[in-house]
């Protein structure tokens, strides 16, 4: 009988690098070229499913016309691009400081930067995006801001790609929606497809990053993990939709958020998207009692 023999750990990253680069080949995009970026925008749109919007289910919604909440979904739209742009920017800062002394002719090594590559034409995507909703350039608060220099200069391993992974999966769900909703404006439309298409990759190398750096881990730094990637979670999401698009909208501001902090549509629209998520982080041995608590003040749980 012929013995069965395991792949080592370089042959098994290799396998999924590869496929990933491979993949990647057959199948991207040059938003420059595939966005109409020339058509003027049609106010008639929306910049997101309405369901997705942070009011929808409410009373204020209820009063908004029409045009008001197309206007409020596109100022949402634009915020949570802005947010995937920060999100971003710390992204491809973590993966090259991992990349930094890898052996350059490994295809890991060069998936890393095919994934830094498309997150940059993403972030470009995402700004031009913006720009065409006749949005600002939306930011974190400063405190988030400060928070996320602190996380990409010192999260590595399962922090970092965990971390990677909830920003990623909770932006793909929702995505996934517009990108299919004749109602939400037809460049938006395209935008929201490329990025699903090419974050399928990356979601798929993070989760493989996760699995691969928890087999070594102990339980001091597990339980540590935990609680700094869903630290990290909450900040992203609670940062998705910026007060100032309720303003950009023509709302008025501190009802917005009033009502917004109590709309059980849409936490439950966040948790049935991260489903798949927790169920993920839990089988990687991230989801410990502390880290539940916080996902839970996120909605995310």
């Amino acid at each position: 009988m012929t013995a069965t023999i395991n792949p080592t750990q370089a042959e098994r990253e290799g396998s999924v690098a590869e496929r990933l680069l491979a993949s990647s080949a057959e199948l991207s995009y040059d938003p420059l070229a595939e966005v109409d970026w020339d058509a003027p925008l049609d106010a008639s749109f929306h910049g997101a499913s309405p369901e997705w919007s942070t009011l929808y289910g409410t009373a204020y919604w209820d009063e908004l016309s029409e045009s008001q909440r197309a206007e409020l979904t596109r100022q949402e739209s634009a915020s949570v691009a802005c947010t995937g742009i920060w999100f971003e920017l710390i992204l491809q800062q973590m993966m090259l400081r991992e990349i930094y002394a890898m052996d350059r002719s490994s295809a890991e090594f060069q998936w890393a930067l095919t994934e830094i590559a498309d997150e940059c034409r993403h972030s470009i995507m995402f700004a031009r995006g913006t720009a065409k909703l006749n949005a600002p350039a939306y930011r974190p608060s400063r405190k988030v801001m400060e928070l996320g220099r602190f996380y990409k200069t010192f999260a590595s391993g399962e922090a970092a790609y965990a971390a990677i992974l909830v920003a990623e999966e909770v932006l793909d769900v929702m995505q996934r929606d517009w990108m299919r909703d004749e109602r939400v404006a037809p460049f938006v439309r395209t935008i929201n497809n490329i990025h699903v298409v090419e974050e399928s990759r990356h979601m798929k190398f993070a989760r493989d990053e996760v699995i691969r750096a928890m087999a070594d881990v102990g339980p001091v730094r597990r339980h540590a993990s935990a609680l700094l990637v869903a630290s990290s979670a909450f900040h992203i999401v609670t940062s998705m939709v910026s007060p100032r698009a309720y303003a950009e909208a023509g709302l008025d501001v501190a009802r917005a958020k009033r009502e917004a902090a109590g709309n059980e549509h849409y936490k439950s629209m966040l948790r049935s998207s991260c489903r798949g998520l927790m169920e993920f982080l839990h089988s990687a041995g991230l989801l410990t009692k502390p880290a539940m608590a916080i996902y839970k003040r996120a909605n995310l749980l």
